[in-house]
């Protein structure tokens, strides 16, 4: 991606000649209707508030990819502890019970939390055939009023099931997620299975191998169903998507389920597996946990492996669970971190064993546990509607109910860091796709098409000083480290909105710019009875006691 450009230049015409002279140097045949288009829907109005902002870089600033954020495991984390009468593989202890909304199971009697049914299929008490074919029973009448699945591999997830109950009857059990139906987002590769990222440039690209998180599922049992729906190439937070059609909510199928991993969090919220694969760049694991009210884990920026996954940005992408208990979230993190050599992303240090305790039991398990609240995000106004506010503080009063001591803290220049995440994701977007754009600009979407075009407005001193200013950003929010032990702040300003409107990333993607671990936990539910979701933000390698303070406010 060929970028040129005066940083003191910013008025619409400079940044429209710029984006004209960026777009034919890098051979892409963008048309007038486009361009015009983005000039009347403001996006070079957003482009030059995001320069302004820059502009308040120090000059001794470094870029961020010069920094050393994650050098070791945080010391005194939860993580990689377990309890010394723990046996590997086994299904813990959980305690609590289910917030709203929810439900301890489902009408033909199964238990809807996948710790118990493992627990079940450990002891065979229930089969992975029989669970399998409830799967592929429900996605049949789900599927079709829902738009969930991009694939359903019926045939290739019955033979799996098969060999999971054999494997199981001669005794031996992989762990917690042998003979669990899961999904997979439809940007994961899977071999001889055509992965689409939501658009029909790659509806025909059937890969030999399969992503990293793919078989790290399937060397722990899990039978894949299928691959689910998304926006297309994952570029946008709600379930729009030109070419398949938008995923509905399964609270009320006339609004939005989120995204943009909109058909694993419905096909997780409306019971058709047990837990799916998401990806998260600016929010897309988060946002339709939310919308739909289930539990969404991003987990700490180089955690888990993305090989084999059709990236958005490189920088900002993370792969992590969706499921309806963080309990389960915890689980499945389990099975899919660890160090993998195609991934340089990923750290010695990253693999991820769960909390000594991590379901607390008690009158106070959050004692001695400091979360920090944010009061204002700088915008000046309104944090929320009144009703996810109000949830929110109620979530927040559980905490402290539960031990929490409750800080106030200063997340005034969330939105610097917001418009910050935003430019880099544009940027690293538009140059994996430039070729692409090039050779198939007819095929993508009206809108991707315009969003990744806009972003060659852009100048290559707009990405570094966006870099420099990340890491000043992070340096400065890091400090809060030690004040508190976890952030908490409202994961969308509303509840679900209407079919095919976009969500938020207000409260997510700062959070991607930072590389640390996030949930969205449900707590609470709008006046129609859509749910909302509170989220949980914690220090890098710190997933563990996210999880715990998650699983503290669930139940």
């Amino acid at each position: 991606m060929g970028l040129v450009g005066d940083q003191d230049a910013g008025g619409e015409g400079v940044l429209m000649d710029r984006l004209r002279a960026n777009l034919a140097a890098a051979g892409i045949p963008a048309t007038d209707e486009d361009l015009q288009r983005l000039e009347a829907d403001g996006y070079l109005d957003r482009v030059a508030e995001a320069r302004e902002v820059l502009s308040t870089v120090e000059g001794s600033s470094l870029p961020d990819f010069l920094a050393r954020w994650s050098p070791t495991m945080v010391e005194g984390s939860s993580d990689d502890l377990r309890g010394a009468d723990e046996p590997e593989g086994s299904v813990r202890e959980r305690s609590g019970s289910a917030s709203v909304g929810r439900v301890d199971a489902f009408e033909d009697g199964m238990p809807s939390r996948l710790s118990e049914v493992a627990d079940l299929v450990r002891r065979k008490e229930v089969s992975p055939v029989e669970l399998t074919e409830r799967a592929l029973a429900r996605i049949t009448t789900q599927d079709r009023a829902l738009n969930l699945f991009q694939t359903v591999l019926a045939d290739e997830a019955m033979e799996a099931a098969r060999r999971a109950e054999a494997e199981i009857v001669r005794g031996t059990y992989r762990g917690a997620l042998h003979g669990i139906p899961v999904a997979a987002k439809d940007l994961f590769d899977m071999k001889g299975t055509a992965t689409t990222a939501g658009s029909i440039v790659r509806s025909d690209t059937v890969r030999d191998t399969d992503a990293a998180a793919v078989t790290n599922l399937r060397e722990a049992g899990a039978v894949i169903v299928g691959k689910t729906c998304l926006s297309e190439f994952a570029y946008w937070p709600g379930s729009t998507n030109p070419h398949y059609g938008p995923t509905r909510n399964p609270w009320d199928p006339a609004h939005d389920a989120g995204g943009s991993s909109s058909g694993s969090a419905a096909a997780v919220a409306s019971g058709c597996v047990y837990a799916a694969l998401g990806t998260d760049t600016g929010g897309s694991i988060r946002i339709p946990a939310a919308l739909c009210g289930v539990v969404g884990h991003k987990p700490t920026f180089g955690r888990a492996s993305l090989a084999g996954c059709v990236p958005l940005a490189w920088s900002l992408d993370h792969v992590g669970p969706l499921t309806r208990h963080v309990e389960d979230a915890s689980l499945v993190l389990e099975v899919l971190c660890g160090q993998d050599s195609r991934d340089n992303r990923t750290r010695a240090w990253s693999t991820y064993r769960g909390p000594a305790h991590p379901w607390p039991a008690g009158t106070a398990p959050l004692e001695g546990v400091r979360v920090g609240v944010m009061s204002s995000d700088g915008l000046g106004q309104e944090m929320g509607s009144d009703e996810a506010m109000a949830a929110w503080r109620d979530g927040n009063e559980r905490l402290r109910v539960m031990g929490a001591e409750l800080v106030d803290v200063d997340l005034s220049d969330m939105h610097v860091l917001w418009r910050v995440s935003a430019l880099i994701l544009a940027v690293e977007a538009a140059s994996f796709h430039a070729r692409s754009l090039r050779e198939h600009y007819e095929d993508y979407g009206r809108f991707c098409r315009g969003r990744l075009v806009g972003a060659f407005a852009y100048g290559f001193e707009d990405l570094m000083q966006a870099q420099r200013l990340r890491a000043e950003l992070r340096a400065r929010w890091s400090r809060l480290w030690g004040r508190v032990d976890v952030l908490s702040t409202p994961c969308q300003p509303q509840t679900a909105p209407a079919l095919g409107v976009a969500a938020s990333t207000r409260y997510t993607n700062p959070f991607n710019a930072l590389g640390w671990p996030a949930v969205s936990v449900p707590f609470g539910a709008g006046r129609t009875g859509l749910p909302l979701g509170t989220q949980i933000v914690g220090r890098p390698w710190s997933d563990g006691e996210v999880l715990r303070v998650a699983a503290a406010l669930e139940g």
